[in-house]
C-alpha cells in the first residue's frame, strides 16, 4: 500500500530542463562551443559536482567551468525572469489531491536547495511539501540510491511505502536501487527496456497518477 509520494522535480514537477537546454546553447555560442546543449542527455539527474565532473572529462581539465556555469545561470535566470518555469501537466492536481488523501508528500532532486525552494515556491507547490533531500545534501548523485533513501527518512517512511515518481533513467535507477516503486513519466529522454523494466508503470503525464492512486 504506498502512503507516500517522492517526486524528482526537473522535468518531472517542473518543466525546465528545456530552459536549461535552451540557457546551456546560448552561453555555449559566447564562449564559441556550439552545440553543448545537446550533453543534456548524459547528465540528467546529476548534482552540480557530478555536472562539472563530467564537463571537464568531455572537454578536458581546462574547461572553463566558472565561466561556463555564471553564464548558464544568469540566461536561465533571464528566461524565467520573463516566464517562469511551466509546471508539467497534472503536477499541481496529483500534489492537491495527495496531500487532501494524507499521503507523506517529498523531493528528491539533484538540484541545490536553495535553488529547489525558491523554483518549487515560485512555482506554487512548495508548501505541499512535507520534506526533502537535494543534491547539495547528499555524497552520491543519481543514479546512487542515497537521495531516494534519505528522501524517505525525512518524512518517516520506508522506502517500500513509497512511490517514486522520476523522468529520467538515472532518477529511475536510484529510486529502484532504494527499494521504492518506481513511476516513470519520460520528458526529454526515454528509457532504455533495461532501465524501463526497472519501472512499476510508464505513464504520459502526471494525471495518470491520479487515476492510479483512485485505484489503491
Amino acid at each position: 500500500m504506498i502512503k507516500a509520494l517522492v517526486f524528482d522535480m526537473d522535468g518531472l514537477l517542473l518543466d525546465s530542463e528545456r530552459i536549461v537546454k535552451r540557457s546551456w546553447n546560448e552561453a555555449g555560442r559566447e564562449m564559441g562551443i556550439p552545440g553543448i546543449g545537446e550533453h543534456i542527455y548524459h547528465t540528467l539527474g546529476l548534482n552540480r559536482k557530478a555536472r562539472n565532473e563530467y564537463f571537464r572529462n568531455a572537454y578536458g581539465a581546462d574547461f572553463p567551468l566558472e565561466d561556463f556555469n555564471r553564464r548558464t545561470s544568469d540566461i536561465f535566470f533571464r528566461i524565467v525572469g520573463k516566464g517562469g518555469i511551466p509546471l508539467k501537466a497534472g503536477a499541481k492536481e496529483l500534489l492537491f489531491y495527495a496531500k487532501d488523501r494524507g499521503y507523506k508528500i517529498a523531493v528528491a532532486t539533484s538540484t541545490s536547495r536553495a535553488y529547489a525552494v525558491k523554483e518549487l515556491t515560485d512555482a506554487g507547490i512548495w508548501q505541499f511539501f512535507d520534506g526533502g533531500i537535494f543534491g547539495d545534501m547528499v555524497e552520491n548523485t543519481k543514479p546512487d540510491p542515497e537521495i531516494y533513501i534519505k528522501a524517505c527518512e525525512s518524512i518517516g517512511m520506508l522506502p517500500k511505502d513509497c512511490l517514486a515518481l522520476e523522468d529520467a533513467p538515472a532518477g529511475i535507477c536510484s529510486a529502484y536501487a532504494a527499494g521504492l516503486k518506481v513511476i516513470v513519466i519520460p520528458d526529454l529522454l526515454q528509457p532504455d527496456e533495461e532501465t524501463l523494466a526497472l519501472t512499476y508503470k510508464k505513464f504520459h503525464t502526471l494525471y495518470d497518477v491520479i487515476a492510479l492512486l483512485k485505484e489503491e
